[in-house]
């Protein structure tokens, strides 16, 4: 809520119960301060405008913040998050965080993925949706295209990779854009093929694999420790 409201246009309006309006007398200053309108409702109307089995007693109508591909390339960003197909959205949550934990200048969805304003996405986030840009785009080969001529190496996150995370020829410290898949099946060839490199994390203990927020964690910090031991 307080990302919502210090964002100079995500909250629209908020909803709160009486106890809650009490309780938060700093959010009410802060919803006064951007004239973001705060209505006092019932349990009952909360209730019925949240999904949560135990909602908080204040909700806030946020825009959409997402925006075109083309002006978050404007930016002249040099570490972005593609995901593909990302389908669960605690992941799309999960992996905006770590995005923003990082460093990175902004995330990307592309293919079928998930709505990354999803309820549980937006709240898998804890605020960082707030904090960097988000692109959404149907289009995987444009959208990758569109990174590579924005001047940014795209490496794949896949456990067949060409190359070690921690291989001494992988500059991270260049920019970049990761590429991370499905939850399921990972990249499919077609798209793994349309990166500059495919990047392994290894596996040095007995686990098959790493779930999609875990391994994004792993390359985005990598890439975050590359970049600022320069």
């Amino acid at each position: 809520m307080r990302e919502a409201l210090a964002h100079e246009r995500a909250a629209l309006e908020v909803f709160a119960t009486v106890d809650a309006t009490d309780q938060h007398t700093d959010l009410v200053e802060a919803a006064r301060r951007h004239e973001v309108p705060w209505h006092v409702v019932t349990d009952d109307v909360v209730e019925a405008m949240t999904d949560t089995v135990q909602p908080q007693g204040v909700i806030a109508r946020c825009a959409m913040l997402d925006r075109p591909l083309e002006a978050l390339l404007d930016r002249s960003p040099t570490f972005l998050v593609v995901c593909a197909d990302v389908r669960d959205p605690g992941n799309a949550g999960a992996v905006i965080r770590c995005a923003d934990a990082a460093g990175a200048e902004g995330v990307v969805f592309v293919g079928d993925s998930v709505d990354p304003f999803n309820p549980k996405s937006v709240r898998a986030t804890v605020g960082s949706i707030f904090h960097l840009p988000i692109a959404v785009s149907r289009d995987i080969p444009g959208s990758l295209a569109a990174v590579q001529q924005a001047g940014m190496a795209v490496l794949a996150a896949d456990g067949k990779g060409d190359v070690g995370l921690f291989d001494d020829g992988l500059d991270l410290s260049a920019p970049t854009a990761w590429l991370m898949g499905n939850e399921a099946w990972g990249l499919p060839d077609e798209v793994s093929a349309l990166a500059d490199s495919i990047v392994a994390v290894p596996i040095f203990g007995r686990a098959e694999s790493l779930n999609l927020a875990t391994a994004a964690a792993v390359c985005l910090y990598a890439s975050a420790r590359a970049r600022n031991s320069h």
